[in-house]
């Protein structure tokens, strides 16, 4: 029978700590690309970090999105197949080296965090099966089911981290004000819905997005070769 006990606890606090930057999860030391992007002069300003977002979020955030909800709903059967189906469907919807190392690494810190804060089969069998880490999406979509949430809070979580993250850089990298900043991730909200609404759609029908965003790959792969960086990605 399919494991579908949820973790004990609140879902609006645990949706709280996952979106929190300081969950140990890693993903305050990278920018999401947005490092790159300010050096090629690509990000300027907040008008200029809006169009990013909004880029960013309708692209990889999308696909990220469906394969964070898909992994929430495949994390409830016991056979770990799934998991890994999904795993190397993000693997092929990653085209850059760099960024497959980083969702990788990425994966590796949650589940770290994920094991201590909410133990259960499904992430320590993931652990198994991906000794040097699963993808981020899936790593998340089953931290999602370990601790309680639905495909739909899972997908929220992914979408809001995928503009949350390059943000929050943007602020040490340009010095801008954060109010600002917070007022341009506001005015974002409704799109954030509508995608996370969209990859869950996707993720229920089977049919996963590949939406991609080439010139973050561009970006991501310059950026790895830079010997003095703020940001790991």
């Amino acid at each position: 029978m399919p494991d579908r006990t949820p973790a004990p606890g609140g879902a609006t606090a645990v949706l709280l700590l996952l979106a929190d930057g300081r969950f140990p999860a890693g993903g305050h030391a990278h920018s999401g690309g947005a490092e790159a992007a300010v050096q090629a002069g690509r990000i300027r300003d907040q008008d200029d970090l809006a169009a990013f977002l909004t880029g960013r979020l309708h692209t990889t955030g999308l696909t990220a999105a469906a394969l964070a909800a898909a992994a929430t709903a495949a994390a409830t059967d016991p056979d770990p197949d799934r998991l890994d189906d999904l795993d190397r469907a993000a693997d092929a919807r990653t085209p850059s080296p760099a960024l497959r190392a980083t969702s990788r690494r990425l994966g590796r810190q949650l589940l770290r965090a994920a094991r201590a804060a909410w133990p259960h089969p499904a992430l320590d069998r993931l652990a198994d099966r991906h000794p040097r880490g699963a993808h981020h999406p899936v790593v998340l979509g089953t931290t999602a089911h370990a601790a309680g949430l639905t495909p739909a809070q899972a997908a929220s979580l992914a979408a809001y981290e995928s503009v949350n993250g390059p943000a929050t850089a943007c602020v040490r990298l340009l010095g801008l004000d954060p109010y600002r900043v917070a007022a341009v991730l506001a005015r974002l909200a409704p799109e954030l819905d509508a995608v996370t609404a969209e990859a869950v759609r996707a993720a229920e029908q089977g049919d996963l997005p590949a939406a991609s965003a080439p010139l973050l790959d561009i970006l991501a792969e310059q950026h790895s070769t830079w010997k003095v960086r703020l940001f790991a990605s």
